[in-house]
């Protein structure tokens, strides 16, 4: 179950759960979209890419399987990148696709 963490790691802006820019590598590493720009698609962490974070449905359509039910974190994550020592993590990685790396 995605835990939907409430902000971005770097820029700490807020990213409910019904957010479209969130952006989640596969260890769920969160940032927003901007910031994954200036990440150049590299996740500080690990070195993954990133993808858009599913949104968990606000209704009960279905089985509870919803927010409700399953509510998002509401533990923060705020880790700023250094950008000098990103870009030099990046540099290395940024030219494969995130699916090889």
């Amino acid at each position: 179950m995605l835990q939907l963490r409430p902000t971005c790691e770097n820029c700490n802006c807020a990213l409910p759960p019904e957010s479209t820019q969130a952006m989640i590598c596969s260890f769920e590493c969160t940032f927003c979209k901007d910031c994954v720009s200036l990440l150049e698609n590299v996740c500080p962490n690990c070195g993954g890419g990133f993808c858009q974070r599913p949104v968990r449905p606000a209704a009960n359509r279905k089985g509870d399987n919803y927010l409700g039910k399953y509510p998002a974190s509401s533990k923060l994550v705020h880790k700023p990148v250094d950008p000098d020592r990103h870009a030099g993590f990046a540099e290395r990685i940024r030219a494969i696709a995130p699916e090889n790396r």
